[in-house]
This record gives C-alpha cells, structure tokens and sequence, in this order.
C-alpha cells in the first residue's frame, strides 16, 4: 500500500505473492475450533503452517492432506484457536521495567503504600531511585499522597512513583530537592504542583510538571532496557499477546533495534515515536524504510490532554466533582496542527491521546481540517482512548476514518468513581464502543499497560459486561455501551491489524498472513458472560513458533475481573 509516497505494507513486507504448494506443512494444529477473524468467514476445523505462515485453514480432512513425515501435529484437546492478540496501545518498556520495580497498584491502604516502599528501600542500595509504583488513590478514598508519608522511610533514596495512569507521580522530598522544587517553582503550562494549604509542594506532579522530575531521574542502563524487554515479551505471551503498538520514545526504539538484531525479539513491535519528531521519523524511513516483521516505525504519537484520574482530561464543561476545573490541554493546538500536517504530509500515520470530550472534539476537528486541506487518501488517523465524547462527535469517527484506539479495562476500572467526576449525563458515552459501532466507526482495543493488565481477555470480560472492578454494576456500567464478545475478539485481532497497516497479514487466519495464533481453553463466544475473565490462555504460537505453553510454565497470577 502507498501512502504519501512511502510503501507502507504490514511490519516492512509486501503484499503476499501467490503461494506455491509446498510438499508439506511445517505444523498442523487440529483438534477444536479455528475462529478465522475474517468478516463472515464459518469457522474452521484445522489449521495448516509452513515457514511462520498460514498455509491452508478449513476442514480438517482439507487441511490433513498437508501433512508430510516431518510435519508437527499439534492437538488443541477442544481448545479454541484465534488469531494472536494485537495490543494496540501499551507502553511495553515502562512495563517490563515496571514488573522489576516497586508494585502499588493493588496497596488499598495509605499504611501499605508507605509499607510497600519501605520495603523497596530496605532492599536497594542507599541512593538508589525507587521507581515505578502505579498506585492508585481511589482505592483508599481518593486522598493523594503526600510526600510526608514515606519521607521518614527514605531517607537515603530519592522516590518517583507514578499513578497508574502516567499522569501524576509522588516524590519524596530528597528527590524534590534534587529536582530544584519548592515552594518558589512556579506551575508548568500543561502540568501542576500539588501544593498544600501553606504553599508548600506535596511531592504529587501532574502531566507536564513531571518532567521537573523525569529529567533528574538516572536513564535506565541498557542492560536494565534489554531485561525490561525480556520480561515485558514474557508476561504478554501469557496473555496470547502476539503483537503491541508501543507508545514510546526513539531511545525505545534503539533497544527493539538491539534485541532485533540479536534475533531476540519474541513479540513482534510496531514502535510509535513522538509527533513533535515527525520530521525524523520522515528522513528515517526514507532513508532506511519502515523495518521488517519484527520491528516497524510509522506512527507518531501525540498529547492533547491528561487523564481523568488526574483531574487533567480536557472537557467543554467543567468536572462534577470541581467546577473550577476542566482539565488541562497540554499541547498548544498551533503546535498539534503544525505537526499533524507535517507528518500528513510525509505520508506518515498519525494516532493523538485524547481521554476528554473537548479533547476528542478538539483532535477531530483537526484531523478533519488536515484531511480537507491534503485531500483524500487511506491515513487510518488514530484517537488514542477516545474515552469521553460529546454524542455529536461519535458519527464524526466513521465519517473522518478515524479509529478509536481504546481500553476497554480502563471502564470497568474508571467506572468505579467516574459519575461523581464527570455525571452521570456525561457517562453515557463514556467508553461509547457500542455507539462508536452503531455509528460505523472502526474500534480497536488494548491495554494500555502498564497503566491496565495486558489481558486481552480481562478486556472482553469488560467490554461485554461492563462490570466495575468493586462489584457496584453487576448489569454493568452504561450497560447500553456494551458489545459482543465477537465484536470484542475483532478489536483485538482483525480491527486492531486494520489500525497499523496490518489488514490481511495479522489478526486474521487466512491462507498467507502470518502464523500467529492463540489457543484458549474455551471459545469467548459461548462462555457466560462473567465467567469470560476466566478463560485461560493454553498456548501463544508467533510465526508457527510457540512462545508460551500453559503446560510448561509455571503458574503466574492474573488480573482477572471478579
């Protein structure tokens, strides 16, 4: 596929030439039920690959004629084989790095928040950083943190630890002063320093103000960024996890580059760069291409508001809970236009954060203005959340081609406290993914890890019942806003493939796409509702090759919803 003068095929290939028929297939997967992932395509007995593709998928007497001497047959036992999961939206080194760091998403206390990183400081070496966290506030009250609480316990190690959401971080008053903050730091435009009722910083940053601190904190060496990596591939085989759209930097890049070249990559990586760096990634690809299958560039990210957790999602009318605020824009609209048009114009893919409904209006609009202005082409424009919506702008997605690149756990984890912040008015298109369907629109999922588990199937769970995480919305939360369990694994497979140029050679099953699979213990479709967070992940197969097998790996705790 051309697009603004670059070939823009899935992960580097060009489109699949006419197969000749091989002797015989490297493996035979027979035994249960195929679920294509192709539009009204039946479902399949068998599956036949060589060479890391799809090499023939229907009746199992069709596909059996396949099998040779050296050919691997592979019983599934009942089991229900899928295309392999596309996470369209994680942060896969921050991840990784986060499953070797201090963990406070699950401290339900303020006691076990300062426990959790007293522990973590007993256990480093005086001066080292504590980092990582993903606390979560809501969990005792919505009181924040302050840096008093831990100060006694840290003494010698700077803190820097992040709300799951990416979008506020607690620091302890030794990494304050490393940082250069106090009381005289004027707020960042885009950001905010918590103060207390003395003026005094309580160590709690937001959006923009974080990077007072991020430019303190040592970089990760490149022995901490190839173990990160390692664990991250690890922990998302798991989950049937095959690909992920990494949302991340150019020096994220560099360690896919490494862990490429040594042939260690296990996950294959579309890797998204910042859009303020457009005209770099332009002369990159130009000059080297967009990669291979492993490892592919040509998306650009973008901000143009904060979280609503924060309190920094940007809406037309202020929050519920705070009529004095309405979030903050954190981006200048200049300088989001300048670069979307710049990028539009290289040829490039162009995905932009927006989590509030004035958020979303205001990068609709822009994508619209660009579109008029460049003409007609295939630009899958991309909204990153597309969390809150203003009814008038859902048909706006379908109309635009803009894909709604959203989370479906963030519902049922928001939806636990989001009416007293936005109303309930508000909420009914919040996570809007039955009315962005209805409207047309094309949805893909993911997990947005590691602020969510990267559980595709902890997303359908939620996607289809839209029950909260404390237990409050059995029926679900806006139960109008749910899906099918079907429409569920499309987001997830086909629909996320469609959302990175991927169409025809991931998320689906089909004669010459790419042999990447799931193997769950039940098909989605027909397990109850609430039990769908329990269906478990047998075996994740990557180009015909298994990167995770249940019987051979040890037992890992889930995030199943209850």
């Amino acid at each position: 596929m051309r697009i603004g003068g670059f070939v823009l095929p899935m992960l580097g290939l060009a489109a699949c030439a006419p197969m000749a028929r091989p002797r015989t297939a490297d493996l035979l997967v027979v035994g249960g039920m195929v679920w294509t992932g192709a539009p009204g395509a039946p479902d399949a007995e068998a599956l036949a690959v060589r060479e890391g593709r799809v090499l023939a998928v229907g009746r199992r007497a069709e596909v059996e004629r396949w099998r040779g001497p050296a050919t691997v047959v592979l019983h599934v036992g009942g089991g229900f084989v899928a295309p392999g999961f596309i996470d369209s939206h994680v942060h896969f080194l921050a991840g990784g790095l986060a499953l070797l760091s201090v963990q406070l998403r699950d401290a339900r206390t303020p006691e076990a928040f300062v426990a959790r990183i007293r522990d973590a400081a007993r256990r480093l070496p005086p001066g080292t950083w504590i980092l990582g966290g993903d606390w979560d506030h809501t969990q005792w009250g919505g009181r924040l943190p302050d840096r008093a609480w831990i100060d006694s316990v840290t003494p010698q190690h700077p803190v820097w630890v992040r709300r799951l959401d990416g979008h506020m971080a607690l620091a302890n008053s030794l990494a304050l002063r490393r940082a250069g903050i106090d009381r005289a730091t004027p707020d960042v435009p885009g950001g905010e320093i918590v103060r207390d009722g003395r003026g005094e910083p309580t160590g709690v940053l937001k959006d923009n103000a974080m990077a007072l601190v991020d430019r303190v904190v040592p970089e990760p060496t490149a022995a901490q960024l190839d173990q990160a990596l390692e664990a991250a591939m690890t922990h998302v085989a798991r989950f049937g996890v095959t690909t992920v759209v990494h949302m991340g930097t150019w020096e994220d890049v560099a360690v896919f580059r490494r862990a490429r070249a040594a042939g260690r990559l296990r996950t294959r990586v579309v890797a998204a760069v910042p859009l303020a760096t457009w005209a770099r990634l332009r002369d990159t690809v130009a000059a080297h291409g967009l990669g291979d299958d492993w490892l592919r560039l040509g998306l650009l990210k973008g901000f143009a508001d904060g979280s609503l957790g924060s309190h920094t999602a940007l809406f037309h009318e202020p929050y519920t809970d705070d009529p004095r605020a309405r979030g903050l824009q954190v981006t200048p609209t200049d300088s989001l236009y300048a670069w979307i048009l710049g990028a539009d114009r290289a040829g490039l893919q162009v995905a932009v954060h927006a989590i509030g409904d004035a958020a979303n209006t205001l990068v609709l609009d822009l994508f619209a203005r660009i579109a008029r202005e460049h003409g007609p082409r295939d630009r899958r424009f991309r909204i990153e959340h597309a969390q809150h919506l203003r009814p008038s702008d859902i048909p706006r997605f379908a109309a635009l081609g803009v894909i709604a690149s959203a989370q479906p756990y963030h519902a049922i984890d928001d939806g636990r406290w989001a009416d007293s912040v936005i109303g309930p008015e508000r909420a009914q298109t919040t996570y809007a993914f039955r009315s962005l369907l209805d409207a047309g629109a094309r949805l893909a999922f993911g997990s947005d890890w590691f602020v969510a588990p990267p559980d595709p199937l902890a997303g359908v769970y939620a996607a289809v019942t839209r029950r909260t995480l404390d237990g409050r919305h059995p029926e679900g939360w806006v139960p109008s806003q749910k899906i099918s369990a079907e429409e569920a694994l499309a987001a997830y497979t086909r629909e996320a493939a469609y959302a990175i140029f991927a169409d025809g050679r991931l998320g689906v099953l089909r004669p010459g796409a790419w042999a990447d699979f799931v193997v769950l213990e039940a098909d989605p479709r027909r397990v109850p509702p609430d039990r769908l967070g329990e269906v478990r992940v047998r075996r994740t197969v990557v180009g015909g090759r298994t990167v995770y097998d249940a019987a051979e790996a040890s037992a890992e705790p889930r995030s199943p919803p209850p």
